[in-house]
């Protein structure tokens, strides 16, 4: 068992607003392993439309680091806090970042989510994402994939094929990260 002192987690960072790339970069350069999940978006000014890229939970940065050495990570310029409850950094599962990973490496088209607590929950066992858990819904008659982090209350859809998921026996979270838990 590892003890407290290399207890290495991932954790939330509340960031500035529109901030989210260069804190990712400054924790870079210091040596941490940090996340900055992003989607590319159409925009349109008055002359022109170009594809942008932005971040999928704006105003957070994923960083793994111990939480007893939180000092050097919160000088960052651009972090505001840990997320947390209260004035307690919470983690976050492994899981819930390596699903959100899997969906962005699919290659399938992501975008920024409202969170949703209720739905069937489903397990992806074909294509690209395979293991990836999360709940269904069906938007203009396609069918989407929503991965969430609860932590956060934000969540990402991906389009889906219906045939490439089945459906997960009703149980919390917290049951589905035990099983799931190596």
């Amino acid at each position: 068992m590892e003890s407290v002192e290399n207890d290495v987690r991932w954790y939330a960072l509340h960031v500035r607003s529109r901030f989210e790339k260069v804190v990712s970069r400054n924790l870079q350069s210091r040596g941490y392993e940090e996340f900055l999940p992003t989607y590319q978006r159409k925009h349109q000014w008055s002359d022109r439309v170009k594809e942008i890229e932005l971040p999928l939970f704006p105003g957070y940065v994923f960083c793994r680091f111990n939480v007893n050495d939180r000092l050097p990570v919160l000088t960052i310029p651009g972090v505001h806090s840990i997320v947390g409850i209260g004035r307690s950094p919470s983690a976050i599962e492994e899981q819930q970042l390596g699903d959100i990973k899997l969906v962005m490496a699919s290659g399938f088209r992501i975008e920024p989510w409202p969170f949703l607590s209720v739905g069937q929950t489903v397990k992806v066992e074909k294509g690209a994402m395979v293991g990836v858990t999360g709940t269904i819904i069906k938007v203009k008659n396609t069918d989407r994939l929503v991965v969430s982090i609860h932590l956060l209350q934000r969540a990402v859809a991906v389009e889906i094929d219906r045939e490439s998921v089945v459906p997960i026996p009703a149980m919390s979270f917290l049951e589905l990260s035990k099983v799931a838990a190596p």
